[in-house]
């Protein structure tokens, strides 16, 4: 059976399951095999990983399980590409990764294609709806991995003596126009506050689509008001925290994250160099000096960078609640890894667009106006002040998959909202994303709030 015979929700699942599949090796092609191997920090992996460890997830917790007699491709991958599930096998260290000079690319391309067939046969076929279930999270896995694959060759990049660009056409020699279009370097709305009445709200996913076990279950929590800034800060904003020497005042920082400032060395966000009128930004375009990304909203921070800025400003951050109480009425649309087109222009820049030419109005917002909040989702992950903690009656489901969120409920904070690498179908208003907070790798920026 084909896609043409299929109907309904089948043929559905088997094209976005082709779509998304499509959407990683295209995400690949302007890398060479050798880039494919560089893993330049302990939290990242290299793209042939990314590749290979999102067959085996399909292979691992749908072929073994669902498609009788499937034979492995390899019977060393299902340890060898295991990430982190402990109760389903073993797994080498992860910083170790870039030692994986074999299998070699082909070999890992020849896996995909292996375990696509294999896949299509249950989608095509009377499927099981458990087997559908973890398809189904296949595919949202492997989205987060093509996040994860952009995020970590920026990572990648920026280590090169060369700077080389994952993407074509430097902004140096684009038009003014185009260069300013590039870069989202459009000046901002005044940065206003939209108000939010407090009070019993439900917090969840409440939908009858796919969400991850950490979304549930919807529950009902008490708000007080709150007030949420309608774009986020920028790159000019957050250089004016520097020169104010916010990296060298311990009375704006939580004592952890003094402690990695000074552990760290930290004087600015990560991929930002040089001092005062010479700083420049890594992007996946190549290097951009501040002056043409000081209108983009500032990205790459760690939670402590964004809370000592709010604390800097007169402000704070949101709790992941208050977030998704503001958002959660609001379509899911921005500056995102667009679903039919390989990537948004421009992608992964500073979060690039500007602050949501799209979502707010272009000129000054005072008080009293009809503000909205712009760029809740794409351009940056935004930190929220919450810890990443399950919810009242949280439960991880039975065996390996239970691994996939719930073991990592301790030592986290919480973003939301998706960045420029996101896959735009992927995201949704109780989306919870999660990382330590040190953590500056990521696309993630900073929204400021009030009560």
């Amino acid at each position: 059976m084909t896609a043409r015979t299929l109907q309904g929700e089948s043929r559905h699942r088997l094209e976005r399951y082709r779509r998304v599949r499509q959407r990683t090796l295209a995400l690949c092609e302007p890398l060479t095999a050798e880039d494919m191997m560089v893993q330049s920090c302990p939290e990242a992996s290299p793209a042939k990983w990314h590749l290979a460890h999102t067959a085996w997830f399909f292979e691992s917790f749908v072929l073994r399980d669902f498609l009788a007699a499937y034979r492995l491709f390899n019977p060393d991958f299902p340890w060898l590409f295991n990430s982190y599930y402990r109760s389903f096998a073993d797994f080498p260290e992860k910083r170790l990764r870039a030692s994986f000079s074999r299998p070699g690319l082909e070999e890992v391309l020849r896996y995909r294609k292996h375990v696509d067939g294999a896949v299509e046969r249950i989608l095509c076929g009377d499927a099981d709806p458990e087997a559908v279930r973890r398809i189904e999270l296949g595919v949202h896995h492997e989205e987060q991995h093509q996040e994860l694959l952009l995020t970590d060759i920026l990572h990648a990049f920026s280590t090169n003596p060369l700077r080389p660009a994952y993407l074509p056409g430097g902004l140096e020699t684009a038009p003014g126009a185009r260069r300013q279009e590039l870069v989202g370097n459009i000046p901002p709305p005044a940065m206003d506050f939209v108000e939010f009445a407090g009070g019993m709200q439900e917090a969840g996913y409440a939908g009858e689509g796919f969400c991850y076990d950490n979304e549930l279950p919807r529950h009902r929590i008490w708000l007080d008001g709150f007030a949420l800034a309608t774009r986020l800060v920028t790159c000019g904003e957050f250089a004016a925290f520097i020169a104010d020497e916010g990296y060298q005042r311990p009375e704006l920082w939580l004592s952890a994250g003094w402690d990695a400032v000074n552990a760290n060395h930290w004087r600015a966000p990560l991929y930002w160099s040089g001092e005062d009128e010479k700083i420049k930004i890594f992007t996946l375009r190549g290097e951009v000096p501040l002056a043409n990304m000081e209108n983009a909203p500032v990205s790459h921070v760690s939670f402590f960078e964004a809370d000592a800025y709010a604390r800097w400003a007169g402000y704070r951050l949101a709790s992941e609640l208050e977030w998704e109480v503001a958002a959660e009425a609001e379509p899911v649309r921005g500056n995102l890894l667009g679903s039919e087109r390989m990537m948004p222009a421009p992608l992964g820049l500073v979060a690039a667009t500007g602050p949501g030419r799209s979502q707010a109005s272009e000129q000054p917002v005072g008080e009293g106006s009809d503000a909205k909040v712009a760029q809740l989702f794409g351009d940056c992950w935004e930190w929220t002040s919450s810890a990443y903690l399950g919810y009242p009656g949280y439960k991880a489901p039975q065996g390996a998959l239970g691994e996939y969120n719930g073991k990592f409920m301790s030592g986290q904070m919480v973003l939301r909202g998706g960045s420029c690498v996101t896959p735009e179908e992927h995201i949704r208003p109780s989306y919870r994303n999660f990382f330590a907070p040190e953590t500056r790798w990521q696309f993630s920026g900073i929204r400021l709030a009030r009560l």
